[in-house]
């Protein structure tokens, strides 16, 4: 896997944490504390939560590395289908809470982190490198969140489902390419 994979797959990723910032940043007025604690939080989480993922698919690895491009497509493939789906579900039954909240902002990095745990059991499967998967994942994730709620406060015209939509079609594009990838080399062969 190369950076530019890592790249996108961490910009699909964040996409939840980009749409619960621009969400909370146009329905509030939040302080600079206030970003960088969300962004800080939803980068820890979407980082560590793929090296979890990778520890369980790493440790299981030989037992089905036949079939791994089938399993990390799959991974990804469904990911990228929840977030497309979820992008057309309607918002107005959703109860406004406060971000500022500790718990709140707990839960919300676990919730949106989710998605990153199972591509990390897909990073087992493909080999990815781990520590770099991490890095550049919590990196993109802080700093799309950041975006995200400045975004947010300055103005309501990006709808929080285009985000969640475009990174599901990432992670979807990632997977059929993860198995085009390995059917071009066993073609090679």
């Amino acid at each position: 896997m190369n950076l530019t994979e890592l790249f996108l797959i961490a910009l699909g990723l964040s996409m939840d944490c980009f749409a619960v910032a621009l969400t909370f940043g146009s329905s509030r007025k939040l302080v600079w504390k206030d970003i960088l604690l969300m962004a800080f939080l939803f980068g820890l989480f979407q980082g560590v939560m793929p090296l979890i993922g990778w520890l369980v698919g790493n440790s299981i690895q030989s037992l089905i590395e036949p079939l791994d491009h089938w399993i990390a497509f799959a991974i990804l493939a469904t990911i990228g289908i929840k977030m497309v789906w979820q992008s057309f579900l309607n918002d107005e039954n959703k109860k406004v809470v406060d971000i500022r909240k500790i718990s709140v902002l707990l839960t919300l990095s676990v919730a949106t982190s989710i998605d990153a745990l199972i591509t990390g059991v897909g990073f087992g499967f493909i080999g990815a490198n781990i520590f770099e998967a991490v890095i550049i994942i919590s990196v993109i994730t802080f700093a799309v969140s950041v975006t995200g709620a400045k975004l947010g406060e300055k103005t309501t015209f990006i709808p929080a489902r285009w985000a969640e939509f475009a990174g599901g079609i990432v992670l979807i594009a990632i997977g059929v390419n993860v198995v085009l990838e390995h059917m071009a080399i066993r073609l090679m062969l």
